[in-house]
């Protein structure tokens, strides 16, 4: 249980270092796009809306 409490609190902190050098310099896209890497599995939902 150790090992994997310490490796969920390496990724967030990965994951808050990555938000705070990358937004400032505007490519805050690549540390959203991070976290499709570590969770690939993660389903996401779509909404279409069709306009006649």
């Amino acid at each position: 249980m150790k090992t994997r409490r310490k490796t969920l609190w390496l990724e967030v902190l990965l994951w808050l270092a990555a938000e705070i050098v990358l937004n400032p310099s505007g490519l805050d896209i690549l540390a959203d796009y991070s976290e499709f890497v570590f969770h690939p599995k993660t389903a996401v939902a779509a909404e279409v809306q069709v306009v006649d």
